[in-house]
């Protein structure tokens, strides 16, 4: 029993490292009525009812994480039908899309109190990754705006919901759980 367990460990624990390794590109998605970012105390992008993307670059994600992360983000169905039920998507309902960078979704916080950053690209890296993931969202066909890549900026939005739902491109590539 112990070797099936350590074995079972060994299993999870290296595609816990391999996930951890390949640094998906990481987004927190929210349902909203509305949303926009100031910079500066002025708005420089504001959207009706979609989706508030926070998107997370890390630093070994590529062009194929974007249209990855992109397309599971306009067809994943977190919009009400008639019945009240999630059945329609981003693109269905004809919504638009507030995408925010967001290189904090990559803390790491096993150690100490101050989080740490090291598995988020580097600006250099990151910026025309995010602007690649805004003009995919809007070649698939949805409005898209902006936050300002670097800047301090101020989120406002009204959660419609709530439902926040948290997407990393490594798992898309795992089996699904058989439970």
């Amino acid at each position: 029993m112990c070797r099936v367990a350590r074995s079972q460990w060994s299993i999870w624990s290296s595609r816990r490292v391999e996930r951890q390794r390949s640094n998906a590109m990481r987004a927190v998605i929210q349902r909203v009525s509305e949303a926009s970012v100031s910079v500066e105390g002025a708005v420089i992008s504001r959207i009706g009812r979609g989706m508030l993307i926070l998107l997370g670059i890390g630093a070994g994600d590529t062009d194929a994480d974007v249209r990855l992360l992109a397309e599971k983000s306009v067809n994943l169905r977190i919009f009400a039908d008639d019945e009240g039920r999630f059945n329609r998507s981003l693109l269905e309902i004809g919504g638009e899309a507030l995408v925010v960078s967001q290189f904090t979704l990559y803390a790491d916080t096993r150690r100490g109190r101050r989080p740490g950053f090291s598995g988020a690209a580097l600006p250099a890296r990151a910026a025309p990754l995010v602007a690649a993931f805004v003009a995919e969202l809007q070649r698939l066909g949805v409005a898209t705006s902006a936050g300002r890549f670097g800047a301090m900026m101020q989120v406002a939005l009204v959660n419609d919901g709530p439902v926040t739902i948290l997407l990393d491109s490594a798992t898309f590539r795992e089996p699904r759980s058989s439970h």
